[in-house]
């Protein structure tokens, strides 16, 4: 990989999660990662999830940029995780949401740096990676980088 280090913060999370859990699988994922937050460049997750009132308000506190994606893109990413949920499998078509979505949002090549860190609400994973691919989702907090990377500043 060359250029640009980007380190992302994959979430998967139930329906009405709190923004505390939310923030703290990042804060916990991070540590268990060995990252400092400084470093890290987006906070990732489904499109369809980014309109959580839990989500969008972690974000905030987090002050993070936000990559929607598909379930094309998780899908495309979910063979480099580590673990596996049989019912994320089941609802979701993917061993893990937060990892699939850190190693899609992160671009190719991408590895993640540990595996999910979860919580009763909210799991998160980190994933390092170079360059990452814009495949642009317009979404509610806006556009960007990697399948809608984007920024409420």
């Amino acid at each position: 990989m060359t250029g640009k280090t980007t380190i992302i913060a994959g979430l998967g999370f139930r329906k009405n999660a709190g923004a505390d859990a939310i923030s703290g699988a990042v804060v916990a994922a991070l540590e268990a990662a060995g990252v400092e937050a400084a470093s890290l460049t987006a906070l990732a997750t489904l499109a369809d999830k980014a309109v959580e009132p839990g989500f969008l308000e972690a974000a905030q506190r987090l002050r993070m940029r936000v990559a929607l994606l598909s379930e094309a893109d998780l899908a495309e990413a979910a063979p480099g995780g580590l673990t596996l949920s049989a019912r994320v499998l089941a609802e979701k078509g993917v061993p893990s949401v937060a990892e699939a979505a850190a190693l899609a949002a992160a671009g190719p090549g991408a590895r993640l740096l540990c595996a999910r860190v979860t919580n009763r609400e909210a799991a998160c994973a980190i994933a390092i990676g170079k360059d990452a691919a814009a495949k642009a989702i317009p979404g509610k907090v806006g556009t960007g980088f990697p399948s809608g990377i984007a920024s409420e500043q």
